[in-house]
């Protein structure tokens, strides 16, 4: 005697303690069971055979077993199945072929079915091509061959789709943080049957589209798969960074609210990486935050600007490729450049307290021109700069000049067109010379 092999699934009735029920499919036929939601009611899911003209399912069960049948009405509507067979536990009927729920009844408990006739539904894929119109962001494919909508219903009648899970694999490019540039990366999208024209996101480089499946013909390992032409991205895509060089300049007043400026001068570096498919690439800086007039315009990826004048100023990094047919633009960066101060102090200490108020130094913002010179009364220069950021350390000739009243003139202009002429007193104090200092002449 052949032996039979069958699928057997367990199910709790919610009858009596040690009563159980057994939905049994016979294994030759193939099933593929697939959970379905809770909210269908099909606690018994749902079952895909190649075709379901002819099988015969039974349910094990210590109690007599009712069935019925019911379609897109729902299980309020179901029919009695009258043919029924009976052999000791097991309690059979025959499906008739094509869609069809079923209910099976034991113990006064009820549990549902869906089974799908996979023969009326087959996945037939003859090729895959590409749309003559597209779009910028997405890519139309066109598949050629049969994968309709797997519709089933749940016991109140409600219409669902039961996914194919069709794959279209292909390559397109991600930008990788770590190495600053787009990288390959295979895409993978699943849909759920068939349509004229499938919409995926655009490729980043050039690919071929593999359409493969339905999930349920890469069960019984009779997949198929189809290929495109190769297709030449056009999709554009770049990401920016902005990073400002950063002064540490103790007498440098800051601008904490700003982001990206504060004083003059402000130098900014722009990076962009960009996708296959940019060759038309530009860096742009403007004073209007619509760039109605751009003032500067760069063609390279990387750039260093600097920023002398107050105000905002707006930059942005555009792309596109060779036809001109997506543009891709970027994030606008705001630069805010505050108005310029400058302030100079009458006294410090040198030598007497190291670290504390050792040198004279003026205190600064968004000067673009900047010109000291230091004297002592008879009008010898001791010291002179053309960096606010630099102070004077009191010494003259490498030694320390003595405790007294100097004279300093400043010449500045600001990123704000202002202009500075400055002269008073410093007073050096605390100090009385020594064995390191000048004397005065």
């Amino acid at each position: 005697m052949n032996k039979i092999s069958l699928i057997i699934i367990s199910i709790s009735l919610g009858c009596p303690v040690g009563m159980t029920g057994q939905l049994i499919v016979p294994a030759e036929t193939r099933p593929m069971k697939v959970e379905a939601p809770a909210n269908t009611g099909l606690d018994g899911g749902i079952y895909v055979l190649p075709a379901t003209a002819g099988v015969r399912i039974t349910y094990k069960s210590d109690a007599p077993v009712s069935w019925q049948r019911f379609s897109n009405l729902g299980a309020a509507y179901a029919e009695e199945i009258g043919d029924v067979s009976h052999d000791g536990r097991e309690w059979g009927i025959v499906l008739d072929g094509g869609d069809i729920g079923i209910v099976a009844t034991t113990g006064g408990v009820s549990h549902y079915y869906w089974f799908v006739d996979y023969a009326s539904h087959r996945l037939e894929l003859d090729g895959l091509g590409i749309a003559s119109e597209q779009d910028c962001d997405r890519t139309s494919l066109v598949p050629y061959g049969s994968g309709d909508r797997i519709q089933y219903y749940t016991i109140n009648g409600r219409s669902e789709v039961l996914s194919r899970e069709i794959k279209i694999e292909y390559t397109s490019l991600v930008y990788n943080s770590d190495s600053g540039s787009y990288q390959p990366s295979p895409t993978t999208v699943s849909i759920p049957y068939l349509q004229e024209t499938i919409s995926v996101e655009a490729p980043l480089c050039d690919t071929e589209f593999h359409m493969s499946g339905d999930r349920f013909t890469s069960y019984w390992n009779e997949e198929q798969q189809v290929t495109s032409e190769q297709w030449h991205a056009r999709a554009v895509s770049a990401e920016t960074t902005a990073i400002q060089t950063e002064r540490d300049v103790p007498n440098e007043q800051k601008d904490t609210e700003a982001q990206l400026g504060g004083s003059a001068p402000c130098e900014i570096t722009f990076t962009a990486a960009v996708s296959d498919a940019a060759v038309f690439r530009e860096w742009q800086i403007s004073s209007d935050p619509e760039f109605g007039i751009v003032d500067y315009r760069y063609n390279e990826l990387e750039i260093e600007h600097t920023f002398r004048e107050q105000g905002t100023s707006y930059v942005r990094f555009i792309a596109d490729n060779a036809e001109g047919s997506c543009e891709f633009v970027g994030p606008t960066y705001e630069i805010f450049i505050g108005e310029s101060a400058l302030r100079c102090p009458n006294a410090f200490t040198p030598f007497t307290s190291p670290g504390v108020n050792d040198e004279w130094r003026v205190s600064y913002k968004s000067l673009i021109d900047f010109e000291c010179h230091i004297f002592n009364r008879w009008g010898t220069e001791l010291f002179n700069t053309t960096d606010p950021s630099i102070g004077w350390d009191g010494k003259y000739g490498g030694k320390y000049v003595p405790a007294g009243t100097y004279y300093y003139v400043i010449r500045a202009e600001g990123s704000d067109g202002k202009k500075y002429k400055l002269s008073g007193d410093i007073n050096i104090i605390g100090y009385h010379g020594g064995n390191n200092s000048v004397t005065e002449e």
